[in-house]
Formats: structure tokens, C-alpha cells, sequence
């Protein structure tokens, strides 16, 4: 699939998100290993710490569909700069992301930023670090 075709399909999701309280839509777009398109919005929640962001929401469907190998994600929001995915989202992609898979950050605007999962998150916190082995 190609990157544009992603980015539309996380445009048209960002249309149903659920957003009563910040009204701020985000739409999400991943493809797996083997081609399947998962997509997601955000889901808000009055008690704002259980609110799921949308890449979380798509990587979430793929993995309960059983899928854990990923190629790209694409997300978009109507911001001014390409839309950054927030601290949480980041540790979940990499959980789930080999360390090239891309990333596509967009607007409504067609600005897009294009990162691998080791740029947009280097040194992170992964199962590696729970081993009981001393490095």
C-alpha cells in the first residue's frame, strides 16, 4: 500500500472519532506484514487517563485479530505541523515495531514527516530490559 493511500484511509477514520471533550479527531492507519489495513480514532473518556489514543486503537484491533508484524503506520490530526504520536503511543508502537518499520506524522494540510520506529523512539524501554540476565 502506498503512503498517500495510508494516509487517506487515517483521514477517513479521523472522521469517527469520539472527541466530546478536547475536539481534537486523530485518525490512524497501519498496515501489517502481510497487507491487512487496520485503522483507529481516538476514543475519549470523561475520566481523561482512559482515553485511548488511535494508533493505540489500531494497533490494538490488529493485535487482537493476531497480528504483530507491522510495515507502517500512518496518523494524522488537522494541526499546523505533521501530527507527533504522544509518549504512550510511542511506547506501545514499539512494543509491536521492528525498528525500521515507518511511520507516516501528517496534517489536513499534506504536510507529512516520515520516521523509522528507532528515529522517532531511539533507546527504548523494551522486553530486553526485564530479562533477569545481567548484560
Amino acid at each position: 500500500m502506498e503512503s498517500k493511500q495510508l494516509i487517506n484511509e487515517a483521514k477517513k477514520i479521523r472522521e469517527k472519532a469520539y472527541v466530546p471533550y478536547s475536539k481534537f479527531p486523530v485518525g490512524a492507519a497501519l498496515v501489517t506484514e502481510d497487507g491487512t489495513l487496520y485503522t483507529g480514532c481516538n476514543i475519549e473518556n470523561a475520566a481523561y487517563p482512559v482515553t485511548c489514543c488511535a494508533e493505540r486503537v489500531a494497533i490494538f484491533k490488529a493485535v487482537s485479530d493476531g497480528h504483530d508484524h507491522f510495515k507502517e503506520l500512518a496518523v494524522v490530526a488537522d494541526t499546523k505541523r505533521p501530527v507527533p504520536p504522544c509518549g504512550s503511543c510511542r511506547q506501545v508502537m514499539s512494543e509491536f515495531f521492528q525498528s525500521d518499520v515507518k511511520i507516516h506524522t501528517t496534517n489536513l494540510h499534506g504536510d507529512t514527516k516520515t520516521f523509522t520506529m528507532e528515529e522517532i523512539l531511539p533507546f527504548s524501554f523494551s522486553s530486553a530490559d526485564l530479562s533477569e540476565e545481567e548484560a
